[in-house]
């Protein structure tokens, strides 16, 4: 679900190194991307399934393993483009990062807050569509499977959607199952232009739909664990949460 996509927007340049290519076939011999999209969201649940979902409150886990860093996140969003995710670090505090399917914004205490602009606005405005899985026509341009490679030992069909705005998003599917098993985005940061590699698993059922419970990002020698707790679908989510903080409210005031 989007959720993982949200939370990318806290751990941007905290991906995954490449994983080991396997030999491409043939154009020809390769299933069409429109094809796996839709059997994945298929075999996730169904388009009905997706349907009856418009908002969603999930809990869990974030941890740097290596920093002995971690924290607990609550992430909210909702139909169409509403989301917040909140992290409250062991030692750091509090970070914040959401849009109002207008403006995207994100706050901490060791940066303080800010407003995305440019590709990096765009990019987060397009993370924030509720049920984006099954939405997928009306955010990208293109699809297209352009091999097979190996993820964890499994034969996955290399997928990359082309965004009307932004950087190319590449996606990896289990041959056997359909199920996504690992993501790369090239997004927009304070720090400039960041790979990432993203892989998730622990696939559950939530509400008749087959969810992934655990991401796993790194970069360079950074990891970051997203493992989620519970999962709350349509539950009734305040207006209010979805407004903007006061020093964001704060910024756009000042001219630019």
């Amino acid at each position: 679900m989007n959720r993982f996509a949200t939370g990318r927007n806290l751990w941007i340049g905290m991906a995954l190194a490449m994983a080991a290519a396997g030999t491409l076939p043939a154009a020809d011999d390769l299933p069409k991307a429109d094809t796996i999209l839709d059997k994945y969201i298929e075999v996730t649940g169904g388009k009905a399934a997706y349907a009856k979902i418009h908002s969603e409150v999930s809990t869990g886990v974030m941890e740097f393993p290596a920093m002995g860093l971690k924290g607990k996140m609550i992430s909210y969003s909702a139909d169409p483009d509403k989301r917040v995710m909140e992290v409250t670090m062991d030692g750091i505090g509090k970070i914040l990062d959401g849009s109002n399917g207008e403006i995207a914004w994100a706050t901490s205490a060791m940066q303080g807050p800010r407003v995305k602009e440019g590709d990096e606005k765009a990019e987060a405005l397009l993370e924030a569509t509720f049920n984006a899985d099954a939405r997928w026509r009306d955010i990208y341009q293109r699809a297209e499977t352009t091999g097979v490679e190996s993820v964890d030992g499994k034969d996955c069909y290399k997928i990359v959607l082309t965004p009307k705005t932004g950087n190319p998003v590449t996606r990896w599917y289990d041959k056997e199952s359909n199920l996504l098993l690992k993501m790369r985005v090239k997004a927009r940061s304070p720090m400039g232009e960041i790979e990432s590699d993203s892989f998730v698993s622990d696939y559950r059922k939530e509400d008749g739909i087959l969810m992934p419970h655990k991401l796993v990002s790194h970069v360079a020698t950074l990891e970051i664990a997203l493992t989620i707790d519970s999962v709350k679908h349509n539950a009734e989510i305040p207006k209010d949460k979805f407004e903007l903080p006061d020093e964001i409210k704060v910024l756009l005031k000042k001219p630019k």
